[in-house]
């Protein structure tokens, strides 16, 4: 959802969009940066700069704000059903699960588990 936000705004609805400008701040797991670094080393993700430059560029400019990831979150995933294999997922899962944040996703596999999901 980030990388749509930040390159490619117009596959995201405007209802969302506009629902997201008015949200009290937009925050990015360390987790999607993760996952973004390992798909642009793997060559399946193309950025116009490294994502060690790229990343904290886009949330700057973006007011986008880092979630912590905490032990309690690395936990509680590692106890979420298997309805998702994707480890990344699982953590975005248990860090809204435990914090009390809705979850922008286009993934509906996220929509199995016990989580406010804000279609993307």
């Amino acid at each position: 959802m980030f990388l749509w936000l930040q390159a490619e705004p117009d596959r995201i609805d405007s209802t969302l969009l506009d629902r997201m400008g008015r949200a009290d701040g937009l925050l990015l797991s360390p987790a999607s940066a993760w996952e973004i670094a390992i798909k642009y080393q793997l060559g399946t993700l193309l950025l116009p700069a490294e994502p060690s430059v790229y990343v904290p560029d886009r949330m700057s400019r973006s007011g986008v704000d880092p979630l912590p990831i905490e032990i309690s979150h690395t936990l509680a995933a590692g106890g979420l059903p298997p309805h998702h294999r994707d480890p990344f997922d699982r953590l975005l899962v248990a860090q809204s699960q435990l914090s009390g944040i809705p979850l922008v996703t286009a993934d509906r596999q996220i929509t199995a588990y016990d989580v406010e999901v804000i279609p993307a």
